[in-house]
């Protein structure tokens, strides 16, 4: 089968040829896992809210049903998304002291570049994170363990994990006064989400994936740190 290779028990993490099957009548029999002899995925039998609300908690279980067992492919779009969001408070906290009612400042507001460069600017600091942790993942398993990751896979967990970020929607919504406390626990919980997701797919220690985890984060923080000096020389620049 083409998807053998793809489904995997949410138990123990065996590789298994079908989920489910089909008799007559409609009649669908779950599989039954030959290692843990357990259900591969039971979760084919679960409403989706259960499914998010397990995946919010960090259940490998979870993560195994929506990594391995389904073809659930808006990992872009939920990027993008978040991204936005994440843009938007950026850019609001600019012209947070500068609130007008005046209908010409809003357009005027909406039309400035500074958007797009924090937009740019995030899309760089997830760029630079997910880097740092496949480049350590790969060199780890490649050179010292002398297997070959699986970065197309890792890179799909990796952004399907940081729907954590979603949490920033209620913010961008009601302009609420979001203080760096709350943005520091979203922070918290993107990064432990992304961790279970390399747990989850490659079966490794939680040391590991938080040592990759932590490799990502000091990448992105030398990102953020170059592009605040590179824009305050041409800031500098401009004024002299």
């Amino acid at each position: 089968m083409g998807k053998e290779a793809f489904y995997r028990c949410v138990e123990c993490n065996e590789k298994a040829a079908e989920l489910h099957r089909d008799y007559s009548n409609g009649i669908l029999k779950i599989t039954i896992c030959e290692s843990c002899q357990k259900p591969v995925d039971k979760y084919i039998e679960y409403d989706p809210v259960i499914i998010f609300i397990d995946a919010i908690l960090c259940k490998a279980q979870a993560f195994r049903h929506i990594l391995f067992n389904t073809s659930l492919n808006i990992h872009w779009k939920l990027c993008v998304f978040c991204l936005l969001c994440e843009a938007y408070l950026r850019w609001s906290a600019l012209h947070g002291s500068e609130q007008s009612s005046d209908p010409a400042d809003i357009i005027r507001y909406t039309k400035e570049w500074e958007f797009y460069g924090k937009f740019g600017l995030a899309a760089l600091e997830l760029a630079a994170f997910c880097s740092g942790v496949l480049s350590f993942l790969w060199l780890w398993e490649s050179r010292l363990q002398g297997r070959s990751a699986e970065l197309d896979l890792l890179l799909r967990a990796l952004l399907l994990s940081c729907y954590g970020k979603v949490l920033l929607i209620p913010t961008v919504i009601w302009e609420h006064d979001y203080s760096p406390l709350c943005l520091g626990l979203i922070k918290l919980f993107v990064l432990t989400s992304n961790s279970q997701a390399i747990r989850v797919v490659l079966n490794c220690s939680r040391r590991l994936s938080l040592v990759a985890v932590c490799f990502g984060l000091l990448s992105e923080t030398l990102t953020t740190q170059t592009c605040r000096k590179l824009q305050w020389s041409i800031q500098d620049m401009w004024t002299s």
